[in-house]
């Protein structure tokens, strides 16, 4: 996984790099020894990852608004990047409730946004480049199936961010055929992919109404956590998970071209698609704290009951598989919360298990 070789000097765009896995992967690639230059909002939450682990010093940064096209365009034209990976989202299922247009026009006109300005760029100058678009597992219309989902089952989403996603897909698809079809690559010389991936956790999420970083904050805090469904089912995986595998598709895209295109899951083996209580018990039992749960059943907004994905392509195709189950997930964010608590060096402790998954 780890190919010092190939993303030396790379030139990368992250958009929606202030956010939890966009830190993340830019301290993975900032590793790796690539030039990043990141577009985002400020940072959406107090604390954040972003800020912590002062990624603006390992990182051209450019604050932006994925809905305005002039500023993505110029920033995009500038960079002239090998490489994009597509972030930048309204990420939270029950923001998008009350938020929806904010959620369609940020998911679904942002990646127009960005595709238009990579449209303009393929036309000012020809090279190998790459795109990920990541989305999420909940892109697929769920049916509560007890299998996984795979990348050619029925798009939906039931909430305005799932469906949101769904579009992006759609979106993408939709580029792809009409501006970057593969049979005319020589023209534009771009490889365009889709990342879907389950759960994420990991040190440094500090969004509201994720289940873990709600987990790490009535811990903090010395509160009750409150669960609405929990029995429900969901694939959960360390957040380095995922970004391993954006990294091995982008790169399989840069240098294999269309062979790669198309939408691709990444996901936990099916016994770590376990309900949410369990994975509430690992995380209190991991730090050593006594569970205090509180079942609340006000403002019941529709959530899937159980869902996982079934990542057989990417295992297959593209050689890759999780490496961390969900205990070691657990003790990594265990380890990560403790080194906050006692006030160490967080960046130093994001690259240190960085290199600790390399080596696993």
């Amino acid at each position: 996984m780890k190919n010092q070789t190939f993303w030396k000097d790379k030139k990368v765009f992250v958009t929606g790099y202030t956010g939890f896995k966009g830190s993340w992967l830019c301290l993975w690639l900032h590793s790796l020894g690539a030039n990043i230059t990141g577009y985002s909002f400020e940072p959406p939450t107090t604390p954040s990852l972003f800020e912590q682990c002062k990624i603006s010093e390992i990182t051209k940064t450019i604050m932006g608004d994925i809905r305005d096209y002039k500023h993505l365009s110029s920033s995009i034209l500038e960079c002239d990047p090998d490489i994009i990976f597509h972030l930048a989202a309204q990420p939270l299922v029950r923001t998008s409730y009350t938020t929806p247009i904010e959620t369609y026009e940020t998911n679904v006109m942002g990646t127009v946004n960005l595709f238009e300005a990579v449209r303009l760029l393929t036309e000012t100058t020809l090279k190998n480049r790459a795109i990920v678009n990541v989305t999420t597992d909940k892109c697929y219309e769920n049916k509560e199936w007890i299998w996984g989902y795979r990348e050619h089952d029925t798009l939906g989403g039931y909430d305005p961010y799932s469906n949101s996603k769904a579009c992006s897909e759609l979106v993408t698809t939709c580029y792809v055929n009409s501006f970057f079809n593969p049979n005319n690559y020589s023209n534009h010389l771009l490889a365009i992919a889709s990342a879907r991936a389950g759960n994420v956790i990991g040190g440094g999420d500090w969004a509201r109404d994720r289940l873990v970083p709600d987990c790490i904050r009535s811990i903090l805090n010395h509160e009750s956590i409150k669960l609405r469904n929990p029995y429900s089912i969901r694939p959960w995986q360390h957040v380095l998970e995922p970004l391993s595998g954006y990294l091995l598709l982008a790169e399989k895209l840069y240098k294999d071209g269309v062979e790669y295109n198309g939408g691709w899951n990444f996901g936990p083996n099916d016994t770590d698609v376990i309900p949410v209580k369990e994975i509430v018990h690992l995380l209190y039992n991991t730090l050593g704290e006594q569970e205090k749960l509180e079942i609340t059943s006000g403002d019941q907004l529709h959530e899937a009951n159980q869902f996982k994905l079934d990542c057989s392509k990417a295992k297959k195709i593209l050689g890759w598989a999780p490496r961390w189950n969900i205990e070691e997930a657990i003790n990594r964010v265990a380890e990560w919360t403790i080194a906050y608590q006692k006030q160490e060096n967080l960046k130093e402790m994001c690259l240190s298990q960085i290199d600790a998954y390399h080596e696993f």
